[in-house]
């Protein structure tokens, strides 16, 4: 049960940085679109792991988490996209650690969707 907190703390808090990234992109380059899908998939991932507490048989637990952990791949996919796009800079401190903290979740995610599956 541990790791499903650290996994619900760590989405939550991954959550709230793609909040202020979306906040940041529009106001500061009038980024709309690219931004939208990154807020979509970011916050999608916390409130996914969040359903996964109140999930009904294992099969419910297993979707769940297989959702969140693409919806972590899709929040990847769109900040390397802004960032090859020249919205956001690798350079900045922000930005390297929202990359590092995304390919975590996914890692984190991935894991726990395949032990779960392994253990029909």
């Amino acid at each position: 049960m541990q790791n499903q907190n650290a996994v619900l703390d760590k989405s939550f808090q991954f959550s709230i940085r793609i909040v202020k990234l979306y906040k940041y992109l529009v106001k500061q380059h009038k980024e709309f679109v690219l931004s939208k899908q990154l807020l979509r998939s970011g916050t999608s991932i916390g409130a996914n792991v969040n359903e996964v507490q109140a999930a009904q048989s294992k099969a419910d637990f297993t979707a769940k988490m297989s959702v969140a952990s693409k919806e972590a791949r899709e929040a990847q996919y769109w900040i390397n996209l802004l960032i090859k796009t020249d919205y956001l800079n690798i350079t900045e401190p922000y930005v390297e650690t929202l990359l590092v903290e995304s390919s975590e979740l996914t890692k984190l995610l991935t894991s726990i969707v395949k032990t779960s599956q392994g253990k029909k």
